[in-house]
């Protein structure tokens, strides 16, 4: 999908994009003009949106992977319901349901329970189940979606093991998208929020796993979602760190760019793209970093677009990639939680407070969880202070489900691996 059709689907609005010709080459000056007018917008500061992934099992003890064509059926029996949310189906059969832009964290979060009963209905008739973890406890099933993109992605992140393929085929998350703000200002503030706050909350919401990793990269990690971003391709996944003098559009702009092309478009020819070539240098060589490929085009970055994968990408509003999906009705404390900070200044300013000393700590988050004491005692305050926000707008009833999830579910206990997850309803 175009980074505008994954707007649509799943983030608040944003107008057009772009004066640039679709499919017609670009320069490394267009690009650098059309990155931050297109990824850093100016929206209705409580605007949100949210985006649910769930593994899917058969129901049976001991659990196991639905066989594709099963899946199929499955698949194609919802796409038949009337669903308010947008229904897509990630590589492995994971099925994800897109909210639409809401103007109330409450509205995306009504939206979503009601779609995801009808799911869980449906998977019901089918002999299956949804699951709700961050990384299944069954070895990766084989890859359900065949299209170029997918085997394009597959062949690049094969070239350094197997990580790859368990993101693509075995993980499932919590995707919050908010608004970037009002002013290049509250961009900045924004930002620095959704990255300070991110070890803590990652660690608060990470499901440790029983998969048998087999990339030996992944060897210590607690939480092991958050340990294939962290290993998987650092340029493409780690969060964009500015140089001196820079603007956040800046270094964003600059990332993009540098980043090695995954995948190329093509038509009845393997989408596969050559190992290091970045956009940037695509942009300045041309059909000469690629014979059998003319120029980039706008088309070509929007799509270079939706193959990067921050901990915060933007895309016109944030979209928050670091909440491991949850057992039962807990992705609506996590989703709540990020959405909270983000539109209460006040909270912000606590988070970020309490958030300092751990702020870098993505790799202790990764490996440690809530493990690591430091990490476990921002996650709790952050937690804290989400319910204290959402109680002051008004959202009673998520404020006492975030204070449950504190006190009997989280934080006193480390999320510790739960065999029965796959059994508990998702809504």
């Amino acid at each position: 999908m175009s980074i505008e059709d994954l707007a649509q689907a799943a983030g608040p609005a944003a107008g057009p994009v772009s004066e640039l010709p679709n499919e017609q080459p670009i320069t490394e000056a267009d690009a650098e003009g059309w990155i931050p007018r297109t990824c850093f917008k100016c929206g209705p500061p409580r605007r949100v949106g949210i985006e649910l992934e769930f593994l899917i099992h058969r129901d049976v003890d001991p659990p196991e992977h639905l066989a594709p064509d099963k899946l199929a059926m499955l698949h194609a029996d919802i796409q038949t319901q009337p669903l308010r949310s947008r229904f897509t189906v990630e590589p492995g059969g994971q099925v994800e349901l897109s909210s639409l832009p809401a103007d109330r964290l409450s509205g995306a979060i009504a939206d979503l329970t009601g779609d995801l009963a009808v799911l869980t209905a449906v998977a019901a008739r089918h002999g299956a189940r949804l699951v709700g973890t961050g990384i299944d406890a069954l070895p990766s099933p084989v890859r359900y979606l065949q299209e170029p993109r997918y085997a394009a992605m597959e062949e690049y992140f094969d070239r350094t093991g197997s990580a790859g393929r368990t993101m693509m085929r075995s993980s499932a998350s919590v995707q919050v998208n908010v608004e970037s703000g009002l002013t290049p200002g509250d961009f900045q503030r924004r930002w620095d929020l959704l990255h300070a706050i991110g070890p803590a909350t990652a660690a608060a919401f990470g499901r440790p796993s029983a998969h048998r990793a087999i990339d030996p990269r992944l060897s210590g990690y607690r939480l092991l979602r958050q340990g294939i971003w962290r290993e998987l391709d650092p340029e493409r996944c780690l969060a964009p760190v500015p140089t001196s003098g820079e603007t956040l559009q800046e270094a964003y702009t600059r990332w993009v760019l540098d980043a090695p092309v995954l995948a190329v478009r093509r038509n009845d020819r393997p989408w596969t793209a050559p190992a290091g070539l970045t956009f940037r240098r695509w942009l300045r060589e041309g059909d000469r970093a690629m014979s059998d490929t003319a120029a980039p085009t706008l088309e070509d970055l929007k799509f270079h677009l939706t193959t990067l994968f921050p901990p915060v990408r933007a895309r016109g509003f944030y979209e928050v990639r670091y909440l491991d999906q949850q057992p039962g009705p807990w992705w609506r404390v996590a989703a709540a939680s990020v959405a909270a900070l983000a539109q209460d200044d006040t909270a912000a300013d606590q988070a970020m407070e309490v958030c300092e000393p751990v702020r870098d700590a993505w790799d202790s988050s990764a490996r440690a969880g809530l493990t690591d004491p430091a990490l476990k005692k921002a996650a709790r305050a952050v937690l804290e202070i989400a319910a204290a926000a959402l109680d002051r707008d008004g959202d009673t009833d998520l404020a006492a489900r975030t204070a449950e999830y504190l006190d009997r579910v989280a934080l006193e206990t480390d999320v510790a691996p739960n065999p029965d997850a796959a059994a508990e309803t998702p809504c």
